[in-house]
């Protein structure tokens, strides 16, 4: 099936965006739907999407402007950081640092509620482009070993997917830490700076635990969105 031709637009204006600088200009709609030989309604819908994904900012009667870059997730949706990093543009990837199979503590057994007592560890840096945005340290049931045989360069919830278990939800705890010599060497920052550390669990669709881990972002570098309601009084 053709792929769209706003979403032809949208491809070739995230390339852009991705070798521009916040508040560059990006040509007009109507020149938009000019170059690419479609309806202005059409270049509309293409900038619009990069509108709603925070890549660019419309001022009116000025035109559309190249937005400030952020590294955000909304923390009440389990979203892949994968896919958040696509949407600024950029190109996702991941530095394997560690993983094996290994025992597992006490701790861990209870929460993965383990029946056999190893874990696939599978710690690795997840870069946009070349720039270190989080540490992520994650076990998994030693029942899913074959995850080392994947490329754990790419998704591991894919990777996950394919061995039957699919993620689906989960609990997080977020705080605020300083950055040891382990997080300064693999996230090219320096120790003792703000690292803003998300512990989750996540669940499959089956309800039961799949993934344990802690990821460690620069302060700097990333943020997490967060939706809430007001309790009436």
């Amino acid at each position: 099936m053709p792929e769209p031709h706003y979403a032809r637009i949208e491809q070739a204006l995230r390339a852009r965006i991705a070798l521009s600088r916040p508040h560059d200009p990006l040509p007009s709609e109507p020149e938009l739907a000019r170059e690419h030989g479609v309806s202005r309604m059409t270049a509309r819908a293409a900038v619009t999407q990069l509108v709603n994904d925070g890549l660019v900012y419309r001022a009116p009667g000025r035109g559309t402007f190249v937005a400030v870059p952020t590294r955000e997730r909304r923390a009440d949706n389990l979203i892949r950081l994968s896919e958040e990093i696509r949407k600024q543009g950029r190109k996702p990837f991941a530095r394997v640092v560690l993983a094996h199979l290994r025992p597992a503590s006490p701790d861990e057994a209870t929460r993965l509620r383990l029946r056999r007592d190893e874990v696939v560890a599978i710690h690795r840096v997840r870069l946009a482009d070349s720039e270190p945005i989080a540490y992520e340290r994650a076990l998994y049931p030693g029942t899913l070993s074959d995850l080392l045989k994947a490329d754990l360069s790419r998704s591991v919830h894919e990777a996950c997917v394919a061995l039957g278990r699919v993620p689906t939800r989960g609990t997080a705890t977020l705080s605020a830490q300083s950055a040891d010599a382990e997080d300064a060497r693999e996230l090219l920052v320096p120790e003792g700076s703000a690292l803003l550390v998300e512990q989750r669990l996540i669940l499959d669709d089956r309800g039961t635990p799949l993934e344990l881990s802690e990821s460690r972002y620069p302060g700097d570098r990333y943020r997490l969105d967060v939706a809430f309601g007001v309790e009436p009084l």
